[in-house]
């Protein structure tokens, strides 16, 4: 047996603390200073305490005794429980079972009351513990507990003791000393008083379980050390002690006789169970305390009737308790979603599952899962519920919603036991790559089918379970189980193995999975490292260790790093600086309670690998606190610490260790192991380790601050090659004890040697790709890890690793290799100190298949009869052991009665054929037969027998079963079916068959026909297959009398084109030869090509030369003719099919006779015939292009049979790489018509192609190429690269434009009209080499000739566009057509005339034909109705609308081309809308022209000197006549002597003044009023004295009116500007504006119209101007004249008339 690593070994030691399961205290030497200062233990009652001495050393040391006899049974019960906590918590259950003694017996004194008051906690407490006492139920409850749950049990009890400790700070003690105990009084007994602090010995209860994730770990590891440190350090925590009152306190009295004797049998009855309990745990094999659920009765199946109770038992046993589940179909049962129906129980072990009136859905697999820390186990029971009177729900078993018991299924003949698994489509030897995703697949069938039954489907890897993980995931489709490695690592190499399990039956099938190396970061480093673990996990270090790879990148492993990582985070630390050679390394300077992850990298001298695959996740944490938090998972941490703890008896200090021994010794580190002392008091011990070196007697101590809990410690920081001695010292609470004996020198270095060579290394053929190599493994080899396999083609000196997981064992099947290759292999061990060199070479083996006997044939039938004859049929064995069936041996025996007889052999030398007469047979006998094959090996394993046939004649009409079936060419659509015809053809000739196909897993009544006629060959091409679904095939032959009995079907055949499937091709080559060729990658040495024509063999070679070279195959035809038509196949032999097929018909016989005739004759093949085109400068350049040249090709350029050379005239190239030939004629001239030919020879092949040009063709080329020169000359200089064109814009203006090129800035451009040059405002800037002229409302004045000029110093271009008749014609409709287009939509206006509909377009060309329909009627203009353009303004003027006015009017548009409309629906309220205006309109209109108005002829200031005479006139209008008043300074002004007011006609108004002096002076104005208004017009009169200046008069008229100003000469320019600035705000004029409308139709103006102003002079006098009624219109010509004359009348008088 091979020595195992420490870290494997199962160490024997007795140390109870080492697997607490609880939290124990560490106590240091500095600690228990402190604690014997200050520290105060509070246990028990008062009256305990200050009791007599002879009590307390008596009776107590008795209990001290018994408890402690009672703490070593139990702890000898559970490993994994803490000595401290069993001693204390016996030390609780005796004290409570006293008090429980005493206060039952007690009741008469007050002595016995007050004593037994001193031993409890009230009397209500009392009244129960002696209830419980009498009857000895919770007492022995207790005890029980203790027993089977440890210190569970034990921290229940405490509970019940109310146990405090003094208020003061809290401090530890080395020694334990007896303290002051204190009692609650009655009513403070449930009342928490303050914070209690627990010692780390104390019983904390826990939730017994398993922890589930690594993460529940890390944070109970957290919880642990928080709590812990709070405690070391004494932060926050205090003590209380609860004063008594005086009525509690204790009263020595004297004990009756008859209470010392009571009290006395307890104590003896109590230390007789401990003792019995002490011997029985004694008893007990230590090593099976810890131990996974194990089942000691499993729950039984049953088979009940409907309405029936049924209840399923098991009995379970494990340490810890197991907790068991039960599971209906793998899902938990819960009682709570099935109110009575279902019941558990669980009482000392015994498990019960109680299933109420049951129904048929209660038919199912239930499973018992018991679980704890060491593991889980299930144990399985069936209930079938049947139904009465035969009753089966056929249809639930199809609802897919549950699932069957595993143990059985339902066949149509009731419940079997077995069920048939067949794995299809299975996954090979799988070879993958680190990284990459690879995933591992098979197709499970299973009979009988049934949809209720699901599998359990199970995946190992080399013989382990794997569990789905982040690197691994499982699926079950319910017909095909996938495994997936998402992220493949060499970890992951090794044998797959798919089981599949339905109840006690299953089937597996296994296959090898290489992972090979990752492509190195930097050439030549290693391969990375794998299996990377973590070993001897402590609080602040741990061990490392790692699997070498098997590739070291060319270059030695100079060593490995180590590098760590924090859970939670992604930072990386490495742990070493420099490399260590040893595949375990101690990582240390961990931080207590953290978790952390590892990788390795291995490291050569080319470069680091990439890092390993990280470890699983540890936390530093000291064994044993990791033993207990596996175990019993803490509470969430709150804050508080709660002391529960009580004082043990006197300490004893424990005596030294035993079989210290050094396990293992590193140059990095030594782990020492040992065993507890035997002498160790009650409580668990700690440990210093000390190490001096050898000679010498100086003692240090290793871990000078916190002693270790575990037996087992790893000392750092060693001198390498020194030896050293070691020694252990105990200590606990008492002291520390003696040192152990020293270990032997050790000196530091590595002990564990590289393994020696393995050897006899042994390779033997295994199949075709793959062989086994064996060896005989190291010798003395320690810590062997396994072997590393290499494999080398003979000769090419290039190593490959077969594996790169190191194999434990000493075979290997190397597989991926080259069949018919020769390959040596070597092999070499590797343990953690590293590899060993590597073994001798083997002998060279050839890669092939190993031969082995075939298996059995299957499928045997019988294919015709008659009296004393029958002919068997057989299937070909699946296995054919690798070398050709040289025949087959059929045996046959009688069955008599049923009774089989002796067999008998029916051929002495093998059938070649499967096919076989055998004779002699006696007439209506029943027979059976079987089958053997043979091949090279022997004859292998005869079939089963076949069910019994009865040999008698046949004589049906139709024929029998066509046989040997074959699917041949399976490809993803389609394959060919082949068959041999039937033995027994019936009474008429076969006349064809039908073949009829279905999916595998269709029920027979979905076989289909493929051929819908009979079919005379024996083969078939089957297409339209689905890819990937497999099918099954059969052939009936048919004669005259009908269809005869189908053949037996083919295996399954999948539809899909294997991966690396070759099709046949046909090939002609130089000599024009024929031939078929196939080639074939996956053949065997002893594989041959079979060829065959209409898949019948070939026998006459006569017509074909066959020759077959290495894989290739060849079959030439000699002569193709008609006689070599059909379908030609070839098939390899000993191969998985491997075949194809071609098909020779007429038109491909022809297509290859045409392209054999090319090869005996070739030809240069040409891309392109000859051919010319034209250069930019005019030249012509001829050219063709061949299929490829070789460098020795020539070309001869021949013109008119003459050749012609490179010269001036003549430029020839000729490019053998991409056969391109050109000629290129520099200019074309007359005498170059003719024929132009290029002559290619290349080798033997030649070629040639001609260019004829002459006549039309050649001066159609020779005017092309002068064009194309002058072209080429212009562009020289500027010149157009689009000539002048016109443009529409969206304005509905015209531009011109064209593209230049090749400008400068000195180049000018230059417009021209009809000749005229055209003036432009700006200049051209040329940007975007566009040049452009805007013509802005086109009209037929701008048709013409237009020419643009590009001009410069290197010369000139010129372009002209003719826009006059249907040029110009186009343009305008263009034009048209934008105005249509932009014309907006109809719209309403109301007019005091009537109604008017109008439409907006850009502008208004004449071109533009408008039409108006009424009601889809044109209509007819009058002069109510008519149409007209004002501006842009296109309208339709209804005059006096009428109801016969309604309607849909439309506006149509017509552009010389298309007719353009616009609608409005003119009706409704519409219409009543726009009436209504047009009436207020037009009365507003009569108003406004009938209204009282001035209409001119006064001015605005009149100047005159005193004395002179002022005579005013102006007209007036209005219908009916107007009233005049006349007004000076606002006030109405009285006509007298001195001012005489006239009113004449109605029309003329007068104002005369005579004689003014300068009173007269003011404001003066005129007063007309009507009914329909009123107006006024102002002026002012200045008198000046008589010395001023004669004065003029002047006429300033506006809209408003004249005004007229008198004014002196000197003063009139200047009183005129300051007129104008004055008027200018008022847009007033010098003038009369007088309207003309355009149309002239129009009697009345439109207000939005636009008026043609005129001037013109008031010939009549009377000064009246027509006033423009558009707000919005501008007068274009102001005229200043004067409008009247000074009239002198006598010497003193000056009058002025208007």
């Amino acid at each position: 047996m091979m020595a195992l690593p420490f870290y494997q070994k199962h160490h024997q030691h007795y140390d109870r603390a080492y697997r607490h399961k609880e939290l124990q205290s560490t106590l240091s030497q500095y600690q228990k200073e402190e604690k014997r200062k200050s520290a105060v233990y509070s246990h028990g009652s008062t009256a305990y305490t200050r009791g007599s001495a002879a009590y307390r050393h008596g009776s107590a040391a008795a209990y001290g005794h018994e408890s402690a006899a009672y703490s070593h049974g139990s702890a000898a019960y559970d490993h994994e429980s803490a000595a401290q906590s069993r001693r204390s918590a016996a030390y609780s259950l005796g004290s409570e079972s006293l008090s429980k003694m005493s206060s039952a017996y007690d009741h008469e004194s007050a002595a016995q009351s007050r004593r037994s008051a001193a031993y409890s906690l009230g009397s209500e407490s009392l009244s129960k513990m002696s209830s419980a006492y009498d009857h000895e139920s919770a007492a022995q409850s207790r005890r029980s507990a203790a027993y089977s749950l440890g210190s569970e049990a034990y921290s229940h009890g405490l509970k019940d003791s109310n146990i405090m400790i003094e208020d003061r700070s809290y401090k530890l003690s080395p020694k334990a000393k007896r303290a002051k105990q204190s009692l609650f009084s009655e009513e403070k007994e449930n009342k928490a008083i303050d914070y209690v602090v627990p010692v780390f010995t104390g019983r904390q209860v826990y939730v017994s379980g398993i922890t589930d994730t690594e993460e529940e770990r890390i944070k109970e590891s957290a919880a642990y050390i928080a709590r812990r440190n709070l405690f070391a350090t004494g932060e926050g925590i205090s003590a209380t002690r609860v004063a008594t009152s005086s009525s509690t306190e204790e009263q020595h009295e004297k004990k009756s006789r008859k209470v010392a004797i009571r009290e006395s049998a307890e104590r003896l009855a109590l230390k007789k169970t401990l003792e019995e309990t002490e011997e029985f745990h004694r008893k007990l094999n230590e090593d099976k305390l810890l131990h996974a659920p194990e089942f000691v009765i499993k729950p039984r199946s049953h088979t009940v009737w409907e309405k029936q109770n049924v209840k399923l038992h098991c009995t379970v046993t494990g340490w810890p308790e197991p907790r068991l589940t039960w599971y209906k179909n793998n899902v938990p049962i819960n009682v709570h979603t099935h109110p009575g129906k279902y019941f558990i129980e669980s009482r000392y072990g015994m498990h019960s599952l109680e299933i109420n009136k049951c129904d048929f859905e209660d038919t199912a697999q239930y499973r018992a899962s018991a679980m704890n820390v060491k593991g889980e186990l299930s144990a399985y029971a069936s209930l079938v519920v049947k139904r009465y009177k035969g009753e089966f729900d056929a249809s639930y078993f199809h609802a897919g919603t549950v699932t069957m018991p595993l143990s059985f299924g339902v066949t149509p003949h009731g419940y079997a036991s077995k069920f048939e698994i067949h794995f299809v489509d299975k996954f090979e030897v799988t070879f993958g790559r680190e990284g990459e995703t690879m995933s591992l697949g098979c197709t499970v069938i299973i009979h009988p089918d049934i949809k209720r039954f699901h599998p359990e489907i199970q995946w190992y890897r080399n013989g382990v379970l794997i569990t789905p993980s982040k690197w691994v995931q499982m699926h079950w489709s319910g017909e095909r189980a996938t495994l997936t490695l998402a992220h493949a690592n060499k970890e992951d190499e090794g044998l797959y193995t798919l089981r599949v399990v339905m109840g006690d039956y299953y089937e597996q099938y296994s296959g090898y999975v290489f992972v090979r190396d990752a492509d190195a970061e930097m050439p030549g480093a290693p391969a990375s490292p794998l299996d990377v673990e973590c070993l001897d996990a402590n609080k602040d270090y741990v061990i490392i260790s790692w699997k070498q790879p098997a590739v070291d990148g060319g270059s030695p492993i100079l060593g490995y790093f180590i590098d760590k990582c924090e859970v939670g985070t992604t930072h990386w630390t490495q742990c070493n600086e420099t490399p260590v050679k040893f595949a375990r390394f101690p990582v240390t300077g961990l931080i207590e309670g953290r978790s952390y992850i590892f990788r390795v990298r291995a490291v050569n001298k080319a470069g680091i690998s990439i890092p390993s695959r990280v470890s699983e996740p540890v936390a530093a944490l000291d064994p044993s606190d990791r033993a207990r938090l596996r175990s019993h998972p803490s509470a969430p941490w709150t804050g508080q610490i709660i002391v529960t703890e009580e004082e043990p008896a006197e300490g004893v200090v424990p005596g030294p260790p035993s079989d210290l021994h050094v396990i293992e010794a590193t140059k990095n580190y030594v782990v020492l192991s040992w065993k507890p002392p035997g002498e160790r008091g009650h409580e668990g011990v700690m440990y210093f380790v000390e190490k001096c070196t050898a000679g010498t007697e100086n003692w240090q101590r290793v871990n000078t601050e916190i002693p270790v809990k575990s037996p087992r410690f790893a000392v750092f920081d060693l001198a390498e090659g020194k030896s050293y001695r070691f020694r252990v010292r105990c200590c606990n609470s008492a002291g520390i004890g003696e040192p152990s004996e020293a270990t032997e020198a050790t000196v530091v270095g590595d002990k564990l040697d590289i393994p020696k060579v393995p050897g006899r290394i042994i390779p033997t053929r295994n199949t075709d790709t793959s062989v086994v190599v064996t060896w005989t493994e190291s010798k003395d080899a320690k810590e062997l890890v396994g072997y590393y396999v290499e494999a080398s083609i003979a000769g090419s000196g290039h190593w490959e690793p077969s594996n790169n997981n190191p194999v434990k064992g000493t075979r290997f099947i190397c597989h991926g290799l080259l069949t018919g290759e020769n390959y040596i292999f070597r092999v070499r061990a590797v343990n953690a100190a590293g590899l060993s060199e590597y073994s001798q070479e083997s002998e060279a083996i050839e890669v092939k298949a190993a031969i082995a006997a075939p298996s059995p044939p299957y499928d045997i039938t019988v294919l015709e009869s008659v009296r004393d004859s029958m002919v068997l049929g057989w299937k070909q064995p699946k296995i054919i052991g690798g070398a050709e069936i040289t025949g087959y041996y059929v045996n046959y025996r009688e069955v008599i009665d049923g009774v089989p007889g002796k067999w008998n052999e029916a051929n002495i030398k093998p059938v070649s054929e499967r096919a076989y007469r055998i004779h002699n047979l006696k007439e209506n006998m029943v027979y059976q037969f079987q089958v053997a094959a043979a091949n090279l090996a022997g004859v292998g394993t005869p079939s089963p027998p076949t069910r019994s046939f009865k040999c008698e004649e046949w004589t049906i009409a139709v024929p029998g079963p066509p046989h040997d079936l074959l699917c041949t060419e399976v490809r993803k659509d389609s394959l060919v079916l082949l068959w041999k015809p039937p033995v027994y053809i019936g009474r008429n000739p076969v006349t064809g068959y039908y073949v009829d196909v279905k999916e595998t897993e269709a029920t027979d009544e979905h076989w289909r026909s493929v051929n819908e006629k009979p079919i005379a060959n024996k083969f078939l091409k089957v297409s339209g297959l689905k890819e990937g679904v497999s099918y099954l095939f059969r052939v009936r032959a048919t004669n005259q009398a009908g269809v005869g009995k189908p053949s037996d079907t083919t295996d399954p055949v999948i539809a899909e084109t294997r991966p690396g499937t070759k099709e046949m091709e046909v090939d002609v080559d130089d000599n024009g030869v024929i031939s078929l060729n196939f080639e074939c990658d996956q053949m065997s040495p002893d594989s041959k090509f079979v060829w065959s024509k209409n898949y019948e063999p070939i026998e006459d070679e006569s017509r074909l030369a066959f020759d077959a070279k290495g894989g290739k195959s060849k079959a030439a035809f000699k002569d193709l003719g008609e006689d070599d038509l059909g379908i030609y196949s070839c098939a390899v032999t000993d191969t998985d099919g491997v075949s194809s097929s071609y098909t020779v018909d007429e038109e491909e016989m022809k297509r290859l006779l045409a392209l054999s005739h090319e090869h005996k004759f070739p030809t240069v093949p040409l891309k392109s015939e000859l051919a010319a085109e034209l250069l930019e400068k005019g030249q012509v350049r001829f050219w063709l292009q061949a299929e490829k040249l070789s460098g020795n090709a020539k070309v001869n350029f021949v013109f008119n049979d003459k050749e012609i050379v490179n010269g001036e005239k003549y430029k020839m190239k000729v490019d053998h790489n991409t056969g391109l030939i050109e000629m290129i004629m520099d200019k074309i001239e007359d005498n170059d018509e003719g024929t132009y030919t290029f002559q290619l020879q290349d080798g033997k092949a030649t070629n040639q192609s001609s260019l004829v040009l002459i006549g039309d063709v050649f001066k159609k080329l020779q005017n092309e190429a002068d064009f194309q020169r002058q072209e080429w000359f212009r562009k020289q200089g500027p010149h157009f690269v689009e000539y002048l064109g016109w443009e529409v814009t969206a304005d509905c203006n015209v531009l011109l434009k064209c593209k230049v090129a090749n400008i400068k800035k000195e180049t000018h451009i230059v417009w021209y009209k009809d000749g005229r040059e055209i003036m432009v405002d700006e200049e051209h800037d040329f940007k975007d080499g566009v040049c452009t002229l805007l013509i802005s409302e086109f009209s037929k004045k701008d048709a013409g000739n237009y020419e643009v000029i590009l001009k410069d110093d290197r010369g000139k271009d010129k372009s002209k566009l003719k826009l006059v008749e249907a040029a110009f014609a186009d343009l305008m409709n263009e034009v048209c057509r934008k105005i249509a287009v932009s014309a907006t939509e109809l719209k309403i206006q109301s007019t005091a005339e009537g109604i008017r509909l109008f439409s907006f377009v850009n502008y208004y060309l004449e071109d533009l034909m408008v039409s108006w329909l009424h009601n889809d009627a044109k209509i007819k203009y009058t002069d109510r109705v008519k149409t007209g353009v004002t501006g842009e303004q296109i309208w339709l003027q209804i005059n006096e609308p009428t109801p016969q006015d309604k309607g849909k009017y439309i506006m149509e548009l017509f552009d010389g081309k298309t007719t353009h409309t616009r609608k409005l629906d003119l009706s409704g309220q519409a219409f009543d809308e726009a009436c209504v205006e047009f009436q207020r309109l037009k009365q507003a209109a009569v108003a406004e022209r009938n209204r009282a108005r001035i209409l001119g002829g006064l001015p605005d200031v009149v100047t005159i000197q005193e004395g002179k005479a002022l005579n005013l006139t102006c007209n007036v209008w209005g219908d009916p006549v107007p009233e005049v008043t006349w007004l000076k300074n606002e006030k109405p002004l009285t006509a007298d002597a001195h001012c005489i007011l006239k009113y004449e006609s109605g029309k003329s108004a007068s104002f005369t003044m005579t004689g003014v002096n300068t009173i007269d002076s003011g404001r003066y104005g005129i007063l007309v009023k009507n009914k329909y208004g009123t107006e006024t017009s102002d002026f002012t009169v200045i008198v000046t004295p008589a010395t001023a200046q004669i004065g003029m008069v002047m006429h300033d008229a506006d809209v408003q009116g004249p005004n007229l100003n008198t004014m002196t000469i000197a003063k009139r320019k200047k009183a005129t500007a300051t007129s104008n600035y004055h008027n200018e705000g008022e847009k007033e004029d010098f003038v009369k504006p007088h309207a003309e409308e355009i149309i002239a139709t129009e009697e009345t103006p439109d207000p939005n119209e636009i008026l043609i102003v005129e001037e013109g002079d008031d010939r009549d006098g009377s000064g009246q101007a027509v006033k423009e009624t558009d707000v919005k219109s501008t007068v274009p010509e102001i005229i200043l004249h004067p409008t009247g004359s000074l009239i002198r009348q006598g010497e003193k008088s000056e009058e002025t008339n208007t």
